[in-house]
């Protein structure tokens, strides 16, 4: 990134770098990525037979996708609540209040008896607390994007949204990582014992870091403009419905591909290399890291061209792709080969990150500043439930079916939803965010 950038992006007072703003909305989002992939990956792993021992394996898997569910469901939720605050109080109180929630509940799930200790207790306290990770993540992602596209310069917000989409490749690669290192250093017992509670529990000290960057930060020129101008809404979500309706419904339909590329690819294709194709779990993790860095490639690249092109022509082109890549699933997953299932993988998260990557810059530009904080976030989560919330858990179910021909074809389905919603959008690479 240019100085000049750099420069332009400093809100009047010149109290806050932009290197400051940037780092604080990217280690904020991949701290909280981090908390809601190390439940995905134990979701596939052993959430099922620690806490729904009774059932057959694949009844585990379903059982334990349900779970994984229930955070898409709480993400709206949390949207609409961090974003009432967002909007009225300011970006940055809220970031620190939703890092909180996150960080608390993801990790108490470590501490959460199984079900041979305190029987059906124990699912209903990691349902509530993975409910929790929903709510703190419905409130990160919206604000982060907005502190940093709202301190950059013109024709440089795809570059600067770029960061805190950086985030999930970084959170991810984390969790695996860890997961990584766990699966090849202890025992399967070990492992389901109590190894799997460690990335939990990390959890409180990386967000004990980021609530340390959070609070140095400086609150948003185009928010405190908004509040220089008294121009606040007493209920931005009410306002949000009443004047912006489409372009919510359409942000969130834009999302559906990045959410069921990922979570396919990852939650429901880890499972079933593991339960179905008797992948060694360390090994397939070690594929999952090694795909997830093309997927953190390809999200500069494709801010970049966003920022060049505009954003709906390289939405565009990654949506018409990733309908192609549905027809691989198929052949490239169900081979078991080592090398044909990383390129599948590598495929899909290269894919994820082209149409992942726009969206930093994109669902902030749908929206005016006073509506921003919830419009952003509410779309972004609202995508969430149609993409991911039920993805691996209809997959699972899809597969049992019909086979991995079916998975493809729904991934190929889900792409096409977002590319007729991009279709539909005006583009939004040149509008003002004061």
């Amino acid at each position: 990134m240019s100085s000049s950038s750099l420069s332009a992006a400093q809100p009047g007072d010149g109290s806050q770098s932009a290197s400051r703003v940037i780092f604080a909305s990217f280690i904020g989002t991949a701290i909280e990525f981090y908390d809601f992939y190390v439940y995905a990956t134990a979701a596939a792993l052993v959430i099922g037979p620690v806490f729904f021992p009774h059932g057959s394996p694949a009844a585990q898997a379903l059982s334990a996708f349900v779970t994984f569910g229930i955070a898409f469901f709480a993400r709206p939720i949390g949207s609409f609540l961090f974003g009432h605050f967002g909007d009225r109080i300011g970006r940055k109180s809220t970031l620190v209040a939703s890092l909180l929630v996150m960080g608390v509940s993801t990790t108490l799930i470590g501490f959460v008896p199984g079900y041979d200790s305190i029987g059906s207790l124990a699912p209903i306290l990691l349902c509530i607390l993975r409910f929790g990770q929903g709510i703190g993540l419905g409130g990160e992602w919206g604000g982060a994007a907005l502190l940093a596209t709202e301190y950059a310069p013109r024709g440089k917000r795809g570059l600067f949204g770029m960061f805190p989409q950086l985030g999930p490749s970084i959170g991810f690669l984390a969790s695996n990582g860890l997961f990584f290192g766990l699966a090849l250093s202890l025992s399967d017992a070990q492992f389901r014992s109590w190894g799997w509670r460690v990335p939990f529990l990390v959890s409180a000290v990386l967000v004990a870091l980021g609530l340390y960057v959070r609070l140095k930060i400086a609150e948003t020129p185009a928010f405190r403009a908004t509040l220089e101008r008294q121009e606040r809404v007493k209920v931005p979500f009410a306002t949000l419905l009443g004047s912006h309706l489409t372009p919510m419904l359409l942000g969130a339909f834009a999302m559906v591909v990045c959410y069921t590329l990922f979570y396919i690819s990852t939650v429901f294709s880890l499972s079933y290399g593991v339960a179905t194709l008797h992948f060694a779990r360390e090994k397939f993790l070690g594929l999952l890291c090694f795909a997830v860095l093309f997927m953190a490639i390809a999200t500069p690249i494709s801010a970049i061209a966003s920022d060049r092109f505009g954003r709906k022509p390289v939405l565009v082109v990654g949506c018409l792709l990733a309908i192609l890549s549905g027809f691989a699933m198929a052949p490239l997953l169900g081979s078991g080969d080592t090398v044909q299932v990383a390129l599948f993988l590598t495929i899909e998260l290269f894919l994820m990150g082209v149409t992942f990557a726009p969206m930093g810059a994109l669902l902030p530009e749908l929206f005016p500043t006073n509506v921003r904080y919830t419009g952003a976030g509410v779309a972004y989560n609202l995508g969430g439930i149609l993409g991911a919330s039920v993805a691996p858990y209809i997959a699972q179910l899809l597969a049992n079916r019909g086979g991995l021909t079916w998975v493809g074809g729904y991934v190929s389905a889900a792409a096409a939803v977002s590319l007729i919603a991009v279709l539909c959008m005006r583009e939004t690479r040149d509008i003002a965010m004061e």
